[in-house]
């Protein structure tokens, strides 16, 4: 098992020159990371962001569609041909968005390929008509360009409708992705662009009508505690639980927004608000405010 790399919000220092080259861009679909591979003794194997599935551990049904459905012969096939490729998609079950056709459900949408022998992943362009032969489902791309910018790159989020209900409007975001792009850090890593429409407007609502008047601590956590964010990791623990939501998961419901925040959006705080002064107790406690404000079906508001 080979972890997914995450991917970071276009416009952050880790993928700080991804838009210079030829850039692929593809539909963000809302459901669960997942992958198929062979073990080190040639066995099917599959496994969700973390870890490796099992009967007792099924990532909501994606270890039982890999071993269990008509899919399990084409799956084998292509790594059979293939056995130093990991596949990796989006396992298609309901998380925020409730948009997609029917038929779209329950279904393994490729995203990725990685080759064990390069240790690089794949070119879209070589790889698409290859999963097609093979009758795996795919992420097609929406756009192609050479030599880019944030401004263009908007434009291709009201495009992503792959999988929508007609008349459903758009899908969550988009993945830019330059195979040859390196970041100063050594990593390959792909951006990502969200639709903003689930920001919240705290402002009045938190008593700082005028921004200038608003703590620092308080602008950040608005900034960064999102519907979205606050949606995939509540989906995250029903993943890993395997049940429904219960009230005795609001503790780390909430440890996990500010450790997220803490570990994947610090450096970003840093670099926007030039190295400020926060005092990190109101932050923890405008987050868990915010995180209540936005969250009411969970916190009862």
């Amino acid at each position: 098992m080979i972890k997914y790399p995450h991917i970071e919000r276009l416009g952050t220092d880790e993928v700080d020159g991804i838009l210079n080259g030829t850039i692929y861009i593809m539909p963000k679909i809302d459901g669960t990371n997942g992958q198929i591979y062979l073990n080190e003794y040639g066995a099917l194997n599959c496994a969700s962001r973390n870890k490796v599935l099992t009967y007792g551990n099924t990532n909501q049904g994606f270890f039982n569609h890999v071993f269990e459905s008509d899919m399990l012969e084409k799956y084998t096939t292509y790594l059979t041909y293939h056995p130093h490729h990991v596949l990796y998609g989006e396992w298609l079950v309901p998380h925020t968005l409730k948009t997609y056709r029917k038929d779209a459900w329950r279904r393994f949408y490729i995203f990725d390929i990685f080759d064990n022998y390069s240790g690089m992943f794949i070119e879209y362009n070589k790889y698409m008509d290859n999963l097609r032969e093979f009758g795996l489902a795919f992420i097609p791309i929406i756009g192609k360009v050479y030599n880019s910018n944030e401004d263009n790159i908007q434009q291709y989020l009201d495009r992503n409708t792959f999988l929508i209900e007609d008349g459903k409007g758009i899908g969550e975001g988009i993945v830019i992705k330059n195979y040859s792009f390196v970041n100063r850090y050594g990593r390959t890593t792909w951006a990502k662009l969200v639709r903003n429409e689930f920001k919240e407007q705290h402002i009045i609502a938190m008593g700082y009508p005028e921004d200038q008047l608003m703590p620092l601590e308080l602008k950040i956590a608005i900034e960064f505690v999102t519907k979205g964010r606050l949606d995939k990791i509540k989906a995250k623990i029903l993943t890993e639980k395997e049940t429904g939501w219960s009230s005795k998961y609001i503790g780390e419901y909430l440890g996990r927004v500010w450790n997220e925040i803490i570990v994947d959006e610090m450096w970003n705080i840093l670099k926007k608000y030039k190295n400020p002064k926060i005092d990190f107790k109101s932050f923890n406690q405008f987050v868990i405010q915010i995180v209540k404000e936005i969250d009411r079906e969970v916190f009862g508001g």
